[in-house]
């Protein structure tokens, strides 16, 4: 094991959960900023993220999946973790095939500041408002609507209120999402 790839990937995952904790306090749901990622942190995940440790460039999965095919780490991460989409696939009797679920708010707002914590820590002083919509319109989920169109819908507007008009204000409107959730909740 060498000691760079054990401390490096070690900071760059706590990095990551210590800015995505910061985002979830802005958006309202701070307990679920708290639990966010601690799977990382399992032999499961951890010792394939030192092992595939990239220099805190991109994921270690992306390197893992080059080298095996698959990403054992991410296969468990997926599983434990419902602010991915991925966590959101079921078995539709009606179609009888694997379909999108729409996500509900709360993990909605998760993955929000999940993916502008990533944007911030991958690209570093190189980030910009509007990277992570960019990197949403570009990946293979969208393309191959692998996300329910609402849940979709949701995450590019806030991404597009966020690369138009700045993160207070994409905060606001993630946290009056949150709050009229929770309320609609409640009176059920």
């Amino acid at each position: 094991m060498k000691w760079k790839s054990f401390w490096g990937h070690f900071c760059t995952i706590t990095q990551h959960r210590h800015m995505v904790i910061r985002h979830c306090k802005k958006a309202g749901i701070l307990w679920q900023g708290l639990r966010h990622d601690l799977s990382k942190y399992s032999p499961a995940e951890f010792w394939q993220g030192v092992r595939y440790y990239q220099g805190g460039r991109r994921s270690p999965n992306e390197a893992e999946r080059e080298d095996l095919g698959y990403s054992l780490a991410w296969m468990h991460h997926k599983g434990r973790n419902r602010h991915h989409f991925e966590y959101w696939n079921d078995y539709n009797p009606k179609t009888k095939r694997m379909e999108p679920v729409e996500m509900p708010v709360r993990f909605l707002a998760e993955m929000f500041c999940d993916r502008v914590a990533a944007s911030k820590i991958y690209l570093k002083e190189k980030y910009q408002p509007d990277e992570p919509l960019h990197y949403f319109q570009n990946s293979t989920a969208k393309k191959r609507g692998l996300l329910h169109p609402a849940t979709a819908k949701a995450l590019t507007d806030l991404l597009t209120i966020l690369a138009e008009e700045g993160e207070d204000r994409a905060f606001s409107v993630l946290r009056q999402m949150v709050k009229s959730d929770a309320h609609s909740r409640k009176s059920r």
